[in-house]
C-alpha cells in the first residue's frame, strides 16, 4: 500500500518518527516484504515517492532527516538477499556531501491535491523566537478549518500569532475567505511569513499601506475561476495595538494556534480579545477560535480562569475524526470557540 501513495514524498514533514509511518507499511513489515521478495521494485518505488519525489527535490527537507531516512532504508535493503540498488547509495552519497543548514522545507498535502510548502527553521528556538517552526496546534486548527469551510468562506479572517503561515495558507487554499489577515510581531517571523506566502503562489504587491494585495501564480493560477482572497500581512503587538487599528481590519472571524503557553502572553491575548470585542463599527464581535496544546495543566487552568474574569464565555469544539497531517506523537490539542 505504500507504493500506491503518490503523495508519499510530499509528506516529508515531521521528522524521522513520522517517516516510519509514511504509507501504511511499517519498517518491520517492510523488512519482511523485502526478505520474501528481494527483487521487488518496492524500494525503488519508495525512494522515488520520498527522497526523489519532485516536490522533495525542489523543496528538500532537512539534510539530517533525509540522511536518517535513507540510512534506515539502506539497512533494511542490506538485511535481505536483494541485489544492491545503486540509486539508494547514489542518493545517500549526494546527501552526505551537502552542508547542514539552519533552514529546511516541509511540505503538507491538502485534500484538494494542492500542497502547502514552508521554509522553516531546523531548530525549535532560533532568532530569539519559537515562531519559525510549525506547531501541532496549527495543524489541528487547519484540519478543523478544512472540515468546516463555511466558517471562513467569503469572510474576513484575522489570525493572531500567524508564525510562518501554515494555518492561514491552508485556509486560503481550501476555504475561500474574502480577506485573510496574517499577523505577528517578531520581525524575523514576519519576514519568513512573507517568504512563505510567496512560496505558495502568492505575489505580494508593494504598497504603502499595511494591506498587501496578492495575485495568484503557479498552483494558484490553475484555479482562476475561484475567487482569490485578499491577503494582508500585519505587524500587531497585542500590548500596544489600538481599537482603531483593529477596526480597520474589520474581522468576521479570529483564529489563533499555539498562543496559550505563557502567563504573560495569556494576559496580553485576553486584552487583545477585549479590544476586538468592541472594534467593529457594526457592534457585532467576531467569531473566535483558539487552538492550543495542553502542555501544562496550570497554564491551561489560568487561561480559562482569565477568560472567566474577562467575561468571555467559551465552549470546546468537538475533536475532528479525520487526520489529514502527520504527527510525531498525537498531541493533546484543544480548540475553543470564544464568545467575546
Amino acid at each position: 500500500r505504500a507504493m500506491a501513495q503518490p503523495e508519499l514524498g510530499s509528506r516529508f514533514q515531521r521528522g524521522f518518527l513520522a517517516a516510519r509511518r509514511l504509507g501504511s507499511l511499517p519498517w518491520p513489515e517492510l523488512e519482511q516484504t523485502l526478505r520474501t521478495s528481494p527483487d521487488s521494485p518496492l524500494l525503488a518505488d519508495i525512494l522515488h515517492k520520498t527522497i526523489l519525489h519532485p516536490l522533495c527535490v525542489k523543496y528538500p527537507p532537512s539534510t539530517k532527516y533525509r540522511r536518517c531516512f535513507l540510512t534506515e532504508l539502506i539497512k533494511k535493503h542490506e538485511s535481505t538477499a536483494a541485489e544492491p540498488l545503486d540509486e539508494l547509495y547514489d542518493a545517500l552519497a549526494g546527501i552526505l556531501n551537502e552542508e547542514e543548514t539552519t533552514r529546511c522545507y516541509k511540505n503538507y498535502l491538502l485534500p484538494t491535491g494542492e500542497c502547502v510548502t514552508l521554509s522553516e527553521s531546523v531548530a525549535i528556538i532560533s532568532g530569539g523566537t519559537t515562531g519559525l517552526v510549525t506547531w501541532d496546534a496549527a495543524l489541528h486548527l487547519a484540519e478543523w478549518a478544512i472540515g468546516n469551510p463555511a466558517v471562513f468562506t467569503h469572510r474576513t479572517v484575522l489570525e493572531l500569532g500567524s508564525g510562518i503561515g501554515f494555518t492561514g495558507i491552508a485556509i486560503c487554499k481550501t476555504c475561500t475567505p474574502k480577506t485573510y489577515v496574517f499577523s505577528d510581531c517578531h520581525p524575523c517571523v514576519l519576514r519568513q511569513l512573507t517568504e512563505n506566502i510567496r512560496l505558495n503562489g502568492f505575489v505580494l504587491e508593494p504598497e504603502t499601506t499595511p494591506r498587501i494585495r496578492t495575485e495568484p501564480r503557479g498552483q494558484e493560477a490553475e484555479a482562476r475561476n475561484s475567487p482569490k482572497p485578499e491577503l494582508i500581512v500585519a505587524e500587531l503587538d497585542w500590548g500596544s495595538v489600538t481599537e482603531k487599528q483593529l477596526s480597520d481590519l474589520h474581522p468576521d472571524v479570529v483564529v489563533a494556534a499555539d498562543v496559550v503557553y505563557d502567563p504573560e502572553i495569556i494576559l496580553a491575548l485576553i486584552g487583545m480579545l477585549q479590544k476586538l470585542s468592541t472594534s467593529r463599527a457594526d457592534g457585532k464581535p467576531p467569531e473566535v477560535y483558539i487552538a492550543f496544546t495542553v502542555r501544562n495543566a496550570d497554564t491551561d487552568h489560568l487561561f480559562r480562569a482569565e477568560l472567566g474574569k474577562a467575561g468571555i464565555r467559551w465552549q470546546i469544539i468537538p475533536a475532528h475524526s479525520n487526520s489529514i497531517f502527520l504527527y510525531d506523537v498525537q498531541p493533546n490539542v484543544t480548540i475553543l470557540q470564544l464568545f467575546i
